[in-house]
């Protein structure tokens, strides 16, 4: 049984929640504040965690902030402030995807059943498989990237990212393929996620991130991966 953990201080939300989701087949934990949400992710390890921003004491940043220091789990981040910035600083601090209140629990349903899509989709990866190309060398079982021999170290979309794109060097990805590989085909969110995953990736893999080498946007359609004469 798939395990969600949900943090947020509001009980008026968290108990109709628990009860939807536990009615269509999940185990649910809840957490009604930040120190305590964040013992559950770290013990606990569920298979995603959907954590409210606003909240007294430890808020949802600070939450999510510490959950990557010691986990990959999925992380679904539920906002009253429907601004860019705000979404933008969660996926820098970590989080998978966003929802801004209020949201209909179809809605939800739907964004946690793509998290959990990619979890079991990844565990399915049993045969090792080894990209070489160029400076770089792309392990998909071991889930690492190196360039010129020292590690990179991706969140678990990035990579999925930098995975589509290098099994495809020198092909167009575009934007569809990439959402619906990476984040499934249930996405409801905003596309600028996207562009803001692959800011940080040519952070990571570039020489010089203003003026990328490797990771090429093609206007209007998608991203390739190339590697320069």
């Amino acid at each position: 049984m798939q395990h969600i953990l949900l943090i947020d201080d509001e009980k008026k939300i968290t108990t109709p929640l628990k009860s939807s989701f536990e009615h269509t087949g999940y185990k649910v934990s809840v957490a009604h504040d930040g120190h305590t949400g964040l013992s559950m992710a770290i013990v606990s390890k569920p298979d995603v965690v959907v954590l409210d921003v606003m909240m007294p004491g430890l808020d949802g940043w600070q939450v999510c902030q510490e959950i990557r220091k010691n986990s990959n789990i999925p992380i679904i981040m539920l906002t009253a402030l429907d601004d860019s910035m705000d979404r933008i600083r969660g996926l820098e601090l970590g989080a998978d995807d966003y929802l801004v209140k209020p949201f209909g629990f179809e809605e939800l349903h739907a964004h946690v059943r793509a998290m959990l899509r990619r979890v079991r989709l990844d565990k399915q990866l049993i045969t090792e498989q080894i990209i070489n190309a160029g400076k770089f060398e792309l392990n998909i079982e071991a889930r690492y990237l190196k360039k010129n021999g020292e590690r990179i170290e991706l969140r678990q979309k990035e990579f999925e990212i930098v995975t589509l794109l290098m099994s495809n060097i020198g092909k167009v990805v575009t934007r569809e393929q990439l959402f619906d590989e990476v984040w499934g085909t249930d996405w409801l969110g905003d596309t600028r996620t996207l562009d803001v995953h692959m800011s940080w990736i040519r952070s990571k893999i570039e020489d010089d991130p203003t003026r990328p080498q490797y990771c090429n946007t093609v206007r209007g359609i998608g991203y390739q991966f190339i590697l320069p004469e």
